[in-house]
């Protein structure tokens, strides 16, 4: 395989699927560009389970580190990683690794990646907070004053 993905139209896979789908032999998926919908990836399961053992070698790895108390190898490697990192005080770091590990194992667990992604995405903003004073100044300063009552909740399924 020579390249991570080939992007095609979707409608090349549906005039030629044979064709379309022999394309496997050299890249690891097919990105399928849809018009009026987001894109779809399409691949051989042999390397959608061959890309899970190497995530959930990655969690198990890093929940290790974890446990066996190394995690300033992490600290060290995750600026890298994550450049972003950089820019959360220490204590934040040392959330976003036991965090991760939690997620990514669970995520692993499940078949879904999608809580990884969420977290990463989470920690990524508290970064950027970080990283602009006026931001994090507005986002942690108390509010003046009173602010009014608070509005009763309403019941489970009503609106407004």
């Amino acid at each position: 395989m020579t390249a991570a993905y080939e992007e095609i139209p979707f409608s090349e896979l549906l005039h030629r699927p044979a064709a379309t789908t022999s394309r496997l032999d050299a890249v690891r998926a097919l990105r399928l560009r849809r018009r009026d919908a987001g894109d779809l990836a399409l691949m051989r399961v042999d390397q959608l389970e061959q890309d899970r053992t190497v995530i959930d070698f990655t969690s198990r790895l890093l929940g290790g580190l974890v446990r066996t108390g190394n995690t300033a190898a992490l600290r060290a490697a995750l600026p890298d990683a994550l450049p972003w990192v950089t820019f959360l005080p220490a204590e934040d770091v040392d959330l976003l690794i036991g965090e991760l590990v939690d997620v990514a194992r669970g995520a692993v667990s499940l078949d879904n990646l999608a809580p990884i992604a969420v977290l990463l995405t989470q920690w990524r903003h508290t970064a950027e907070v970080h990283a602009d004073p006026a931001l994090y100044a507005a986002l942690t300063q108390e509010p003046e004053g009173d602010l009014g009552p608070a509005p009763l909740p309403g019941l489970p399924g009503e609106s407004g």
